[in-house]
């Protein structure tokens, strides 16, 4: 069986630093796909790129935290369950899922649908920013609302149907197949098709760590990639004074800007025997179709 890998550049549309990075990545063909934010500061500048570009894989990055407090942005709908004391949506995963309604969180998901289509995005699937409606941290998850509004347009989700014992995130989370079980019965319910793996890497620079090992890791990651289609998501970044001024950990994404140039990288990939895809395959390759009586549910609530 074929190893598949979606590379996705998470985070565009958040700041110039990210947006120049992943408009170079996108047309030099070095990765898979990007996923844009209908809130962040940005968003405007990156869907003219796309609409300047058309054929590349883009998502929705469903977006309900802001975690920087020097870029920070509101909702769409400025429901007051989903934005802090600030005015701002919240900062971690945590107060989100704590203090968020919803019916609010669902207003707020078909707002950003609705602002990708009005700005001429035609998007190839759906994932989420920092995790926040999986119910990681307190285990109220949103996944239902994501998958009726993902099913009804017939996009995939970042899901993963397995969980690979060795991923730096998921792999030691206890429980997190038995909670996996039921989302993705959902999913396949409601015809959301998702891949077979989701694998993370360290978020932060880690101590003593330099691109070197970093590149190391990830290519050890490259060749111990699991059968089936796998994602890898980074956030990719130009170094300048703007990504500097805000976030902290701005040389891991400086790195992942770098790897996915890299010619060792690239080259283990066709080393590993790895070929790059992007959720349209997904779409291809795993959809299963939603119930027949669904159908008239999905059709009530048109966009």
């Amino acid at each position: 069986m074929t190893r598949y890998l979606i590379l996705n550049c998470d985070d565009f549309g958040q700041s110039r630093s990210a947006n120049e990075a992943i408009q170079y990545l996108l047309e030099a063909r070095l990765v898979s796909s990007a996923s844009i934010m209908p809130p962040a500061p940005y968003f405007d500048e990156a869907a003219a790129w796309v609409r300047a570009h058309p054929g590349v894989s883009i998502g929705l990055h469903l977006t309900f935290t802001s975690e920087y407090r020097r870029l920070p942005w509101r909702s769409l709908t400025r429901a007051p369950s989903l934005e802090d004391e600030t005015g701002y949506m919240h900062e971690t995963v945590a107060d989100f899922e704590r203090k968020a309604k919803a019916f609010d969180v669902w207003r707020e998901m078909r707002a950003q649908f609705a602002k990708v289509k009005a700005a001429g995005v035609a998007i190839t699937h759906v994932d989420n920013h920092m995790g926040s409606l999986y119910g990681m941290e307190t285990g109220r998850s949103f996944l239902p609302l994501v998958f009726w509004e993902s099913g009804r347009r017939g996009l995939p989700f970042r899901l993963f149907r397995k969980v690979d014992p060795n991923d730096h995130l998921l792999g030691g989370i206890e429980g997190v197949e038995a909670r996996l079980k039921p989302a993705v019965a959902l999913a396949d319910l409601l015809g959301v098709a998702v891949p077979d793996y989701l694998l993370s890497h360290p978020y932060h620079v880690l101590p003593d760590e330099t691109y070197e090992a970093f590149k190391r890791m990830m290519i050890e990651k490259i060749h111990a990639l699991p059968e089936g289609i796998s994602e890898i998501y980074i956030h990719p970044a130009v170094e300048s004074d703007e990504l500097k001024s805000f976030l902290p950990e701005w040389r891991k994404r400086v790195w992942e800007f770098e790897l996915a140039q890299d010619d060792d990288f690239r080259y283990a990939l066709r080393d590993a025997g790895v070929e790059l895809v992007d959720y349209r395959f997904v779409r291809k390759a795993n959809a299963r179709p939603r119930r027949e009586g669904l159908r008239p549910l999905f059709r009530r609530w048109p966009l």
